[in-house]
């Protein structure tokens, strides 16, 4: 039984699977949620399904890149748990995770076509995006990087080849590449349900991280902004 929790978005998102599939999970779209949410949908998830902590085979947490703050809490909880149970800690690239979830319930051609490129895409703010690219069996054709989108983005790829971009940060691309045999896929959400493939590969290959030193993958720096107000009321 692995305990699989997805941060890097704005998504709060839990699943609790084995080697049958997901056989639980608890969401929430709120904004600023995680810190709050995040350890009651893990209880009431343990709870209701009677596994209780010393239950679990693993902690599975989406690895990033995404929101700095939100990779952070999922981290801090996925690495707690793992110690406190004495059990591996499982860390997929988020992109990874997204893409699987869309090839599950993708079906026709585009699976067929060995040449159609999937594009998890997630926001870096302003008109930044993380991104990577896949085939059609999940395979990393592009590792993960940063961009500043413009209109030659992704000028490189052949006209002639399809590319299918999802994930947070594809709407705001939509207006700004213009090349043709391109899709969006306006309806995917990400999930915590779209860590299971990738987490019981790595399960079963028993690759797992180093609880004392691993990390989020976070690609850029975290930078803070200046508060609007002078809170403490000096020039």
């Amino acid at each position: 039984m692995i305990l699989c929790l997805e941060t890097a978005t704005d998504l709060c998102s839990v699943a609790l699977c084995d080697k049958s599939g997901v056989i639980s999970l608890r969401e929430s779209n709120e904004s600023k949620s995680h810190a709050t949410l995040l350890t009651v949908f893990i209880d009431e998830m343990l709870r209701e399904t009677g596994i209780g902590a010393t239950g679990l085979d693993a902690v599975a947490v989406s690895k990033g890149p995404g929101s700095y703050t939100g990779l952070r809490i999922g981290v801090s909880v996925a690495k707690g748990l793992a110690y406190a149970t004495s059990v591996p800690l499982i860390a997929p690239e988020t992109t990874l995770s997204m893409v699987h979830g869309l090839l599950a319930g993708i079906h026709g051609d585009r699976l067929k076509d060995k040449n159609t490129l999937f594009c998890p895409m997630l926001d870096a703010r302003r008109m930044e995006i993380y991104y990577a690219f896949y085939d059609s069996e999940g395979k990393t054709v592009k590792g993960i990087s940063a961009e500043v989108i413009n209109e030659d983005t992704f000028s490189t790829i052949p006209l002639s080849q399809e590319i299918v971009i999802f994930g947070d940060g594809a709407a705001k691309c939509m207006s700004i590449i213009k090349r043709p045999n391109i899709t969006f896929a306006e309806d995917f959400k990400i999930s915590a349900s779209h860590m299971y493939k990738p987490v019981m590969q790595s399960f079963d290959n028993r690759h797992f991280e180093d609880l004392a030193y691993f990390e989020p993958l976070y690609l850029k720096d975290f930078i803070t902004s200046q508060p609007r107000k002078n809170l403490f009321g000096n020039q």
